[in-house]
């Protein structure tokens, strides 16, 4: 199958917006979000901002997935840090290697930075993918207010 790995445009949102509301309701999330958050979400990706940004998955031309990253700085390690915030394919399309894919994708992209991202214990596939790509287990407590 034949897909590209493109940016988020403004057309993007409606579709964005329903496959966030299916990751976010599954067990690989913690928290359900909601239509505020997520346009919130869509905004900050298809705008200017430095501190996000918003990528999708196309074959057939339809949407089959998306990610959003959150850009910091990581004094602990260094270096600029991407935050793999949201990485979502829709069900027919996973195990077919686009995961894998798309961290290549990136990585690539962002060659000087440490990657981080959140998985639930649960989600053992996601679990799967990304130790295949090279990520590895941080023993921390993640703590917000």
């Amino acid at each position: 199958m034949e897909y590209i790995i493109r940016p988020m445009v403004e057309r993007d949102a409606p579709t964005v917006i329903d496959m966030m509301r299916t990751f976010y309701a599954s067990p690989a999330v913690l928290s359900n979000g909601s239509k505020e958050i997520f346009e919130a979400d869509v905004a900050e990706c298809v705008g200017d901002s430095p501190y996000a940004e918003g990528f999708v998955f196309e074959a057939e031309g339809s949407l089959i997935g998306y990610g959003m990253l959150a850009k910091s700085y990581s004094t602990e390690f260094g270096k600029r840090c991407i935050w793999i915030e949201d990485l979502y394919l829709k069900e027919p399309y996973r195990g077919s290697g686009i995961g894998s894919r798309v961290l290549q994708f990136i990585m690539e992209r962002f060659p000087a930075c440490i990657f981080r991202l959140e998985v639930e214990e649960e989600n053992q596939r996601a679990i799967a993918t990304y130790k295949k790509n090279g990520f590895t287990v941080l023993p921390y407590m993640e703590m917000k207010k």
